[in-house]
């Protein structure tokens, strides 16, 4: 079972931006589309989701994640950014798999997506690292470029390990995830237009 991350409770965090909305829990399961078990689980920290739950669970909000994990940073103008100026969007979720193995998936966003209209990410996959076994699904475009390790990616029926200096390009609406079942690594660089994290 996965484990909650003790440096931000993700319950409290939904509770509190459920209650603001004004949404039973109920409700925000039928807006996001998820089982109301669900919900319940994540704000009581019986689970910590995946990141593409979590992001399901807050598309019922309206909001992302960087506004779900960091509500009072402004991402930098640019047109330049350090490394400790990207957004964090998904270290907080905890991912500890049975048998005590780390998969964490850590998604770093470069400047204000929205405002741009395009989310450019700085993706670092840990061995076992997956975006969750609900697939992604939503109205965009995203590609990206393997810099370092293999990277499994599916989109719909097609699944292929891509390594380093291979690149996809798809449909956003297709269902896909994104998992390194390999040992080592994985490094990604990918842009999506519209921004759906």
């Amino acid at each position: 079972m996965e484990q909650v991350d003790e440096r931000f409770d993700i319950g409290a965090r939904l509770h509190a931006m459920r209650m603001a909305a004004g949404l039973s829990q109920r409700q925000l399961a039928e807006k996001a589309g998820v089982p109301h078990a669900q919900i319940s689980n994540v704000e009581t920290n019986k689970i910590s989701p995946s990141v593409s739950t979590l992001r399901k669970i807050l598309s019922g909000l309206g909001v992302g994640m960087g506004d779900f994990f960091e509500p009072e940073r402004s991402p930098p103008k640019g047109p330049f950014f350090s490394a400790d100026e990207l957004l964090d969007l998904t270290s907080r979720i905890s991912a500890q798999l049975p048998g005590g193995s780390d998969g964490t998936l850590v998604l770093r966003q470069v400047g204000d997506a929205r405002s741009h209209n395009l989310q450019i990410l700085h993706e670092v996959y840990e061995p076992n690292a997956d975006t969750g076994e609900t697939f992604l699904q939503h109205s965009s475009s995203e590609g990206g470029y393997v810099v370092e390790g293999e990277l499994e990616i599916t989109v719909g029926d097609d699944v292929r390990i891509l390594k380093a200096g291979e690149a996809y390009l798809f449909d956003s609406r297709l269902p896909h995830r994104f998992r390194n079942i390999s040992g080592e690594r994985a490094v990604v660089i990918s842009a999506c237009s519209p921004p759906y994290l």
